[in-house]
């Protein structure tokens, strides 16, 4: 009797074991199943679509059966769609359930609230929403901030160069109107004349900026490219604006430039440093002084020849310091037009200089002036370039701006040149 009860304990406690290891292991492969709802899983992805969404440029997301987010892009996360494995925006929400509903294709444009700027802008986005098997939704969400940006520069353009062009032409038509009537009056004749001149300038200015502008965007300027003096495009860039500096009593000083060589087309190099000239000049009180100075400096692909120009200006604001050199900008449009000015001379700086291999910078303070520094590529060894830079002498410091002061004259120069 006594054996057949440790027999039957023998056997119970044998089968407890096996139904304990069963059990392990059943425990084991349910924690090894994916989730169906878990983040980023690619199980249950069709074949292929975790690979097309990764090379997409648009933001995307994919959502399951219960609005989970199966997947989701780096770019979703930059963007603030996706926030503790749920979609964030409303919105989009609404309309991934619309079309899991129906399986119609949606796309709509929404400005959400940009995180953590602490302003007020917008962020302009395209979002499409599409069935993506029979249980999946895919939401593709395009940034369109910056395009609207620019469009909307591109609008203010327009409407600046139609005003421009309109002004100077209607005078033209109202002065030869008046001229006519004025025939028996030669002095009403020759101010009016003068008023024609002066309107007739004007308009071929604006139209030569556009000329240029285009013209540095589709040719190759090295196609042409020459060694070209630096004092040659100075002397250019001073001629240029001769007049609007003498009419201000504006003082132009030159130094440093004489032996330095550039590599590139004369014709854009002289267009970009006489635009740099002529702005310094525009925006400069009048009796103060512009200076223009060069300088060799090393740099790791070869010596580059920067040529710095300084006014005594209004200077430039630090929210618009880094968008002077974008087409169509206009820091002060009132002021532009008063100056003439159609906000392209700076663009073509900047596309003159990196197509030739350069840069263009600005320092800028407000009240206190500005200085815009070209550098280029210099054309070989022109001259010792073991002789050192006498910096000192040239006015310029490790700031890129080449006049620290006004006060005093240039020491080491030639005279500046004084404009009667």
């Amino acid at each position: 009797m006594d054996a057949a009860v440790a027999a039957v304990a023998a056997i119970a406690g044998l089968l407890t074991g096996v139904f304990a290891m069963l059990a392990f292991r059943w425990s084991e492969r349910d924690q090894a199943k994916p989730t169906r709802t878990s983040l980023h899983t690619d199980a249950v992805l069709p074949p292929g679509v975790d690979t097309v969404l990764s090379v997409l440029r648009s933001s995307a997301v994919v959502l399951d059966e219960a609005d989970a987010v199966v997947k989701a892009s780096s770019a979703a996360y930059a963007l603030g769609l996706v926030r503790g494995g749920k979609l964030a925006v409303e919105p989009m929400m609404q309309m991934a359930r619309d079309t899991r509903r129906d399986g119609e294709i949606r796309q709509v444009e929404l400005d959400l609230p940009r995180r953590g700027t602490g302003r007020g802008e917008a962020l302009a986005v395209s979002a499409r929403v599409a069935p993506l098997g029979s249980r999946l939704v895919l939401l593709l969400v395009e940034d369109l901030t910056e395009a609207r940006r620019i469009e909307a520069v591109r609008r203010d353009f327009v409407a600046n160069v139609s005003h421009e062009l309109k002004t100077p032409v209607g005078a033209l038509s109202l002065l030869s109107e008046a001229v006519m009537d004025a025939s028996d009056d030669p002095e009403a004749v020759e101010r009016f004349a003068g008023r024609m001149q002066n309107e007739a300038t004007r308009l071929t200015n604006l139209v030569q900026e556009l000329i240029d502008l285009s013209r540095v965007q589709n040719d190759d300027p090295l196609e042409d490219a020459e060694p070209v003096r630096v004092d040659e495009l100075v002397a250019e860039a001073m001629d240029r604006c001769r007049q609007q500096a003498g009419t201000k009593q504006i003082t132009m000083a030159v130094g440093g430039t004489a032996e330095l060589h550039v590599w590139g087309n004369r014709g854009q190099l002289a267009a970009a440093l006489g635009n740099l000239v002529e702005n310094a000049v525009n925006y400069s009180p009048a009796r103060t002084r512009v200076g223009i100075a060069g300088r060799r400096v090393s740099a790791p692909g070869g010596d580059l020849i920067e040529i710095a120009v300084t006014d005594q200006g209004i200077g430039i604001s630090e929210k618009d310091r880094d968008r002077v050199f974008e087409r169509f900008y206009r820091v002060d449009p009132a002021r532009s037009r008063a100056t003439g000015g159609t906000g392209l001379g700076l663009a073509i700086v900047k596309h003159v200089a990196a197509s030739h291999g350069g840069e263009v910078t600005v320092w800028s303070a407000e009240g206190q002036g500005s200085t815009f520094t070209l550098r280029l590529p210099e054309a070989g060894a022109v001259r010792d370039r073991e002789r050192p830079a006498d910096l000192s002498a040239e006015g310029l410091d490790d700031e890129d701006r080449p006049y620290e002061t006004f006060n005093d004259p240039l020491p080491a120069h030639p005279a500046p040149e004084v404009l009667p």
